[in-house]
């Protein structure tokens, strides 16, 4: 069953139009890539995923059930989770404090078990020794990290990763990568925007090409990586 369904799904934001008759499904227990150049619209079709913006044309469905004018609050009660690109605790607030306001008002668990279940997220996370650290203070790794364990704590079917490993080293990537593979491996559906592709590829099943708004193609990641097409526009090389 599909845990997500686009169907020619369109946004424009004035004459540019970012989204462009975009279809896909993603499968319950899948993780996709979505590659592409900056400004292909990769970050503006999570948008319209989750809610912050609504399509011009076209529905979103989330196993089945159209959403497309349900609110972000509304597809994360249903199911989605997301990171940002820049990620955005609140910094006031101590790690496990971060979680606890998404356990409950994403997640809509309550007292101890709220804060049972978010320390378990924190271990799986690799932010357990920093729980009681202000959110401000934290590395980017661990920013990164937390970006991630907050989307969990909303209890999703559907993680969405905007380049989650932007900005790291290789080795603070390896750690990265172990922890989405074990969220992964326990039934998380991914969908994951990224440019470290060694990253991206060690993970997905299928890849998504987007350029200037269309989908250029989707389908197992080395026929995707080995596409003319894909080589030429994605990676600046001229076949």
């Amino acid at each position: 069953m599909s845990i997500l369904t686009l169907k020619s799904v369109s946004k424009s934001f004035g004459a540019l139009k970012v989204t462009d008759n975009v279809s896909l499904d993603v499968e319950a227990g899948e993780a996709l890539g979505i590659i592409g150049p900056n400004g292909a619209g990769k970050s503006t079709l999570f948008n319209l995923i989750a809610g912050n913006i609504k399509p011009d044309a076209g529905q979103v469905l989330l196993e089945g059930v159209d959403v497309t004018q349900r609110s972000p609050m509304e597809r994360v009660h249903a199911g989605v989770g997301r990171s940002f690109q820049i990620p955005q605790p609140f910094n006031h607030l101590s790690v496990f404090e971060n979680l606890m306001v998404a356990a409950q008002f994403g997640g809509e668990h309550r007292g101890h078990e709220a804060g049972t279940f978010c320390m378990s997220i924190l271990s799986e996370t690799g932010l357990a020794s920093c729980a009681q650290d202000l959110a401000g203070g934290l590395s980017l790794l661990q920013r990164k990290r937390l970006e991630l364990a907050r989307a969990m704590a909303t209890s999703p079917k559907l993680i969405l990763l905007d380049e989650i490993a932007g900005g790291l080293t290789d080795g603070e990537c390896v750690d990265l990568i172990k922890t989405i593979r074990n969220i992964h491996s326990q039934g998380t559906s991914i969908i994951w925007i990224e440019h470290v592709l060694h990253a991206l590829n060690s993970v997905v099943d299928r890849l998504m090409v987007l350029n200037f708004g269309r989908k250029l193609m989707v389908g197992r990641v080395d026929d995707v990586m080995n596409a003319p097409a894909v080589r030429e526009i994605y990676l600046g090389i001229e076949v």
